[in-house]
């Protein structure tokens, strides 16, 4: 009987070795999944991002640098974003704070989701995708933390918890 034969018996055989075998599986789809949306990840120094949000005001990241700023790509046809933007708007009530709304269809449907959400952060809308390239975002969700010199310290692609941004933010704090 060849290794391979005597394999496939254990994992015919033993319910353990054919969890171990699918989660084993699962976690390497997993990786593979995060080493491809990271592959362009920007490193260093925050590219600068200059707009007007939907409130108006101006926003310019060099003038947020005082204190750690989360930068927040999210859409709003995006639903692991549905299920996020509640923590962003709660952590940006404590933090500085800025969520750029990419591959959206342009303010009003921007406008029009976060009054059906009851949702109020800061928002800019990048109809175009221009400051999601920029950052080499790939997908939605993505979150950048910058430290208070304007170096990106840590990137989080997809799902992340409220209580995970704000430790980061909490130990970038001076």
């Amino acid at each position: 009987m060849s290794v391979l034969e005597k394999l496939k018996n254990s994992y015919k055989q033993n319910k353990i070795v054919r969890i171990i075998v699918q989660l084993f599986l699962v976690l390497l789809v997993y990786f593979s999944i995060r080493t491809w949306q990271s592959m362009e990840n920007i490193q260093g120094e925050a590219p600068v991002i200059v707009g007007t949000m939907l409130n108006g005001k101006h926003f310019d990241l060099r003038e947020q640098q005082s204190k750690p700023v989360l930068v927040h790509f999210w859409a709003t046809w995006c639903p692991i974003c549905q299920f996020e933007n509640s923590s962003i708007a709660n952590i940006a009530e404590d933090y500085q704070v800025i969520t750029v709304a990419s591959w959206s269809e342009g303010e009003a449907q921007v406008r029009e989701y976060l009054e059906k959400e009851n949702i109020n952060m800061p928002v800019i809308v990048d109809e175009d995708g221009e400051w999601a390239k920029v950052y080499g975002v790939k997908g939605v969700p993505a979150s950048f933390i910058v430290d208070s010199k304007g170096v990106i310290k840590f990137i989080e692609k997809g799902f992340t918890s409220e209580t995970g941004i704000r430790i980061r933010l909490w130990w970038l704090e001076e």
